[in-house]
């Protein structure tokens, strides 16, 4: 059986109230499909579809991670990218940087990743498109440039049906 897989780092309740106020601002129902606050994170590793016993190679490889006390960030601006709407998560003292590229050298060295070619960019999801739908060439709304501590990093399961994905945690450093 197979199992979809990610690592993001998660937010805390005021990060994840401010992302909920500029979607709620900047995204037309009309337009924008609105996630979840509760499914608002960045993620630093998509893994796709794994065998389910890979599960504990990767909770393994994020065990040697060094994950910070604290990671200062702050949200920054919105973006259209694609078909999504999402919060720039700027990261000046480069830790997050530093915890993304170690999650990445970690999986990697358990052969249950293969890294990605581009460079990070820190982002969380607030909105994907419609279908048929076409966004504005602008947003409209800007996010409360809130300064947050980022929270664990977490392996996730991801479950997709009707609606939203829901995301299982399966192992977290903090």
């Amino acid at each position: 059986m197979s199992v979809r897989l990610f690592v993001a780092l998660d937010l805390p309740e005021e990060a994840r109230a401010a992302l909920a106020a500029f979607r709620d601002a900047a995204a037309d129902p009309e337009v924008w499909r609105a996630l979840p606050e509760t499914s608002f994170h960045v993620t630093l590793a998509f893994l796709g579809h794994r065998e389910e016993a890979d599960v504990a190679r990767c909770a393994a490889a994020l065990a040697a991670v060094r994950v910070p006390a604290t990671l200062p960030l702050a949200l920054g601006r919105g973006l259209l990218l694609s078909r999504v709407l999402m919060v720039a998560v700027e990261d000046a003292s480069g830790g997050l940087a530093a915890v993304q590229g170690e999650v990445s050298d970690a999986l990697a060295g358990a052969d249950v990743y293969a890294p990605e070619a581009r460079r990070f960019r820190p982002h969380v999801t607030v909105g994907r498109l419609r279908t048929g739908a076409r966004p504005a060439r602008r947003i409209a709304a800007a996010p409360e440039p809130v300064t947050f501590a980022g929270g664990p990093v977490v392996l996730y399961r991801s479950i997709l049906g009707h609606g939203p994905a829901n995301y299982e945690p399966l192992w977290s450093s903090g």
